[in-house]
Parts: C-alpha cells; structure tokens; sequence
C-alpha cells in the first residue's frame, strides 16, 4: 500500500515548484486569489513530501544495503526545469487554459507514477536530498535517495524499502528530515 501511495506522491509533490511558477503568472495577471491558492497548494505538497519523509524514516523496516556500485541520478533536473519555466515563455500570460492544464497534470502523474520515471523529483533536490542508481551484488539496480554524497561504492546503509526499486535511506544522524 505504501508503495503505490510513494509513487504517487514522488510525483505529485514534483509539482509544486510548477505550482509556484503558476502563481506568478496568475500574480502577474493581477488574479491574486488564484494566485494565492496555488502558493497555499504548493505550501501543502511541501508539507505532505516532508511528512511522508519522516513517516518512511520512522517507520519503513530497516534492512542493510550493501553497495557494489554508484551513479548520481540527480541528472534529470534539466527537463524538470524547463516544464516548470515554460508558463512564463507564454505570449500571454494571463491565458491559462485551465480546462487543458489541470488533465494534463493528472495525466502527468498518473503516467510518471505508474511506470519508473517517478524517482526523480526536485522537490527533493531542494530539501537537501540527492538520488543515486546503486547496484546490488544480486546485480540489482535500485534508485537511493539519502541527504549524503556517496563518494565510495563498497560500503553498506541501512535502508528502508519505498517502492519496487526505491530504497530511502533511514539512519539518523546525517541531518535529514
């Protein structure tokens, strides 16, 4: 249940930087009450990214992760960035398509969470949180998300399972959430 519920809302809290750039098209188009909306739904997609952090890390089984292999996965901003920028490249900003928009988020994320491109989110990024593709000796590939730099492949984390193949890293004393 966790899992499809991770999934979920790895990428439904991606989109609250879209959220902002959003409310400052609709700000700019004197709409401050959409405006102001849309800042309060991204403050909640915060909100609900740091709860479901602390929940895993309280909560998730803890299991030990040994490492064979490491690759930054943190690679994946620059797509990110320039969908949650393309609102302010409109000849007319105040002409949100709403009616197009809001099927096209849901189709979004239902797309990103239901195949394996939901890992990345730079909501994260800007929580001090980093993402890693790591191998396994069983030759398995996950991604690890942590708020340490990994600088040495043979060492071994304790971990909770997130989804298929994501694992968060719970040990305490590296700052985190």
């Amino acid at each position: 249940m966790l899992s499809r519920f991770a999934k979920l809302m790895l990428t439904g809290t991606s989109l609250a930087p879209i959220a902002l750039v959003y409310a400052w098209v609709l700000y700019a188009d004197d709409k401050g009450k959409m405006a102001l909306g849309l800042v309060g739904l991204a403050s909640a997609l915060v909100l609900v990214m740091i709860t479901l952090l602390s929940y895993c890390r309280t909560h998730l089984e803890r299991s030990k992760f040994k490492v064979t292999s490491i690759e930054a996965a943190d690679r994946e901003y620059i797509t990110f960035i320039l969908l949650y920028l393309s609102p302010l490249f409109t000849a007319q900003l105040g002409d949100l398509n709403w009616h197009i928009l809001v099927p096209t988020m849901i189709v979004f994320v239902l797309v990103i969470s239901t195949g394996y491109g939901y890992h990345f989110n730079p909501l994260l990024g800007l929580l001090g949180w980093h993402f890693y593709k790591v191998g396994t000796e069983e030759g398995v590939t996950y991604v690890l998300i942590t708020k340490k730099e990994l600088r040495s492949a043979k060492q071994c984390l304790t971990v909770g399972q997130l989804t298929e193949y994501i694992v968060i890293d719970i040990e305490k004393g590296d700052g985190s959430a």
